[in-house]
């Protein structure tokens, strides 16, 4: 019997605001699309964080026995700057920029993308399209609108008509908004735009004579909006009513409710039952940001070659850390938050290495059929992890019990105990044991031995041999880093 059979699962769903049970359209089967990046500069660690969560959500889907179809898209077009209808588009700035082909600029940072997710233990989504190779299926969802009366032509560019679709449908469902309001707090386009409704939005838009990326079309020569993309891809792959929509939180609005408004203009009815975000990573409790400097790529966690960080974090440290989180909350970002993650994460490793060397008893003391019901209970409610991960360090108490032999399990519950473990800490939440060898090993002591050698050195205020201890591990590529937690290295 599949598990999902035993288990209820329950979403909360941005669409009506509440946790509601995951019924799926076609039985044992899940469509999901997630929007993927666009791809015009190094991939962030709050796109990280986001495509985590869905790649928690994935690897708990499949677990469950549901066979899952998960398409998440790669935006190589039509993304404008500012995510406005009027300006440039992201891709073709960067590449002018650079001087570089559009395309050329895709790859680099598509490349990017795959190594980092792959370094990051990301399954591979089912489908990944890309906007530009469906440039066919946009236009014909264009065409389809304009019939509809919903769509209009104006100087080569098509928009969506808002106003026109509201009469029998409702524009701002998912993010709550009133279309009076929002016409009435958009300031007048005093003739400067082609649009009917501030709010309305570009289906396709005319490529001006410098533009780069255009397709024709039987408009004009151009491009095809953001928010179309996605609705072409989703429903290509998914079709025109599937399961689960999910993305940032910073999608919500206008790029879902347009997607929204969009597919229930061509078909009639509503796209998506579950609609999924996930919230935003904020670094040393502000928004991160490139302009400000407040911001870190995930390679540099990994490298430790970043002005926040002590040291150098391992992948799976850097997972653990966001899954102590749930998927809707704000995650701040410190050195100090993540190293305490790292300790976390390094108890649990170490328990389920010790897992592997505990001996099956004649009886039982421990619960574990009740204890493994708790980690599912905690996946069940929206996909808590942090409460998974304290199941989960519950498991470790027991680990250490049996250790000691202060408490036994017989042959089958150490089986469920050890297979439930397993099970939930690499595949649902993904984290891997980190590969090190002894001679990497030995050097960590040594290092250390000479850090507690400099320390004593301070404290006899001998800074001539601190000093010396200091640029000699320099010399040798070795940094040592003063914080408040004591003092860190990291090998260059």
């Amino acid at each position: 019997m599949p598990l999902y059979k035993s288990q209820t699962l329950k979403i909360y769903n941005s669409l009506s605001g509440e946790k509601e049970t995951f019924t799926p359209i076609n039985e044992g089967n899940v469509g999901m699309y997630v929007c993927g990046p666009t791809v015009y500069s190094n991939v962030h660690l709050g796109n990280v964080r986001t495509f985590m969560s869905f790649d928690v959500i994935f690897r708990y889907l499949q677990h469950l026995d549901f066979k899952v179809r998960y398409v998440r898209n790669i935006t190589d077009v039509g993304h404008i700057v500012d995510d406005v209808d009027e300006g440039e588009d992201k891709i073709a700035k960067k590449a002018r920029l650079e001087q570089l082909e559009p395309m050329e600029v895709v790859q680099r940072y598509t490349v990017d993308f795959h190594d980092i997710l792959n370094a990051f233990n990301f399954l591979p989504p089912s489908i990944e399209p890309t906007a530009t190779g469906h440039i066919i299926e946009q236009i014909e969802i264009i065409k389809t609108i304009i019939d509809k009366g919903i769509g209009y032509v104006a100087n080569g560019s098509v928009y969506f008509d808002v106003v026109k679709f509201n009469e029998t449908n409702h524009y701002g469902i998912l993010s709550g908004r009133n279309i009076e309001d929002m016409l009435a707090n958009t300031r007048d386009l005093d003739g400067q735009s082609d649009k009917r409704n501030p709010q309305d939005f570009a289906l396709w838009k005319k490529a001006e004579p410098q533009h780069i990326m255009r397709w024709p079309s039987p408009w004009s020569d151009g491009f095809p909006g953001w928010h179309l993309e996605c609705t072409a891809m989703s429903t290509k792959y998914l079709g025109n009513h599937f399961d689960i929509h999910g993305g940032g939180m910073d999608l919500k609005f206008p790029h879902h409710e347009c997607e929204i408004a969009q597919n229930e203009a061509c078909t009639g009815h509503t796209p998506v039952n579950y609609w999924m975000h996930a919230n935003m990573l904020t670094l040393n409790g502000k928004k991160m940001a490139k302009s400000t400097g407040n911001n870190i790529l995930p390679g540099e966690i990994l490298t430790g070659d970043n002005t926040f960080l002590s040291k150098a974090f391992s992948a799976s440290v850097a997972r653990f850390f966001m899954l102590q989180a749930h998927y809707r909350s704000i995650l701040d970002f410190s050195d100090e938050a993540i190293i305490a993650a790292e300790k976390g994460y390094k108890r649990l490793m170490e328990a389920m290495d010790a897992l592997k060397g505990i001996s099956a008893k004649e009886t039982s003391s421990l619960d574990i059929t009740g204890w493994k019901q708790l980690c599912y209970d905690a996946m069940n409610d929206d996909f808590n992890t942090p409460i998974l991960i304290a199941q989960l360090f519950e498991g470790v108490r027991y680990i250490n019990l049996l250790k000691d032999e202060k408490e036994i399990l017989n042959t089958a519950d150490l089986k469920l105990f050890t297979a439930t473990m397993e099970a939930f800490v690499f595949d649902v939440l993904g984290l891997e044991e980190e590969k090190s060898n002894g001679n990497t090993d030995k050097l960590e002591g040594v290092v250390n031995m000479l850090i507690g050698m400099r320390k004593q050195a301070r404290d006899n205020k001998d800074f001539a041999m601190s000093d010396q201890i200091r640029d000699q591990l320099i010399a040798l590529g070795i940094q040592l880093k003063d914080g408040k937690e004591g003092t860190t290295f990291n090998i260059n």
